[in-house]
């Protein structure tokens, strides 16, 4: 029994730390300087990218991104450079009336002329977006929303899960409730939110068990018919199996999530769910 429990402790821990440590891949050092300064472009795409940015561990991709923004504009960098970070805090999560904020502050300690320099970049940015007092409405609207969703569960809904946010449609957000004995996580969906089709690969063993915790979602394996998930809903997930997961278009969702010890188990990372088959759902 002890066995078993170190292996199931050692098989989570491994694919929390996989998932925290994604590898970001850079090709513009290469692309832009390669026959110029192969060695600068080395440097650039697969120490800066490559190592630094990689180490989600240590500091989340979200974190990384407001500590460069902060420093570019701190130096009066409003150019190209400053709009590939822009774009690349927009993927890692950062919304238009956090960016606005952001600016705000900075303004005050790095200089009003350098924030007006960024500001004009970051409209261009987050262009799509809802703008003005609808903006600030509809993020309001949804943090109550979250904060009413977190009290009707006894487990946290934790931070933004911005590691995965490629994996995901919508907003995700990850808690880890245990690191000892039988490490596991409750990751919570928006409405719309779910991941994409994905494997648990392994040799022997492995696959990965859901529990409903709050809130209504859904389950599906390839070929076969979507399963809802309600609190107490129990899914067995098997090794090798295509399946994805999320919550119902009109409710928020959280489930808790174990990993099944395997040999040679890894997680492997599919297309998104598509628009059409979602919206089959009822």
């Amino acid at each position: 029994m002890k066995r078993i429990i170190l292996t199931l402790i050692i098989s989570v821990t491994t694919i929390f730390s996989a998932m925290a440590q994604q590898k970001i891949v850079q090709t513009a050092g290469r692309q832009q300087l390669g026959d110029f300064a192969p060695e600068f472009a080395h440097l650039n795409d697969d120490i800066l990218f490559g190592e630094v940015w990689s180490r989600n561990d240590l500091l989340s991709l979200r974190d990384r991104s407001l500590v460069t923004i902060t420093s570019l504009i701190s130096m009066g960098i409003t150019d190209t450079s400053l709009v590939y970070h822009l774009q690349e805090a927009k993927k890692n999560g950062i919304t238009r009336t956090e960016i606005a904020e952001i600016l705000t502050h900075i303004a005050f300690y790095a200089g009003w002329p350098k924030a007006w320099g960024a500001f004009r970049l970051a409209k261009d940015v987050w262009n799509d977006d809802i703008k003005g007092e609808d903006a600030k409405a509809v993020t309001d609207s949804v943090a109550s929303q979250r904060e009413e969703f977190a009290r009707s569960m006894i487990f946290p809904i934790g931070e933004p899960n911005t590691a995965y946010a490629k994996y995901f449609i919508g907003n995700s957000y990850l808690a880890q409730i245990a690191t000892e004995q039988i490490p596991f996580a409750n990751v919570t969906f928006e409405p719309g939110c779910r991941n994409n089709w994905h494997v648990h690969k392994a040799e022997t063993g492995g696959g990965q068990m859901l529990v409903g915790v709050a809130g209504r979602g859904w389950y599906q394996e390839e070929g076969k018919d979507p399963v809802e998930i309600l609190p107490g809903t129990v899914i067995n997930i098997p090794a090798n199996v295509k399946h994805w997961h999320g919550a119902a278009k009109d409710s928020w969702f959280a489930h808790l999530a174990f990993a099944v010890p395997g040999e040679d188990a890894d997680n492997i990372w599919l297309e998104p769910v598509s628009e059409e088959d979602y919206n089959k759902l009822p």
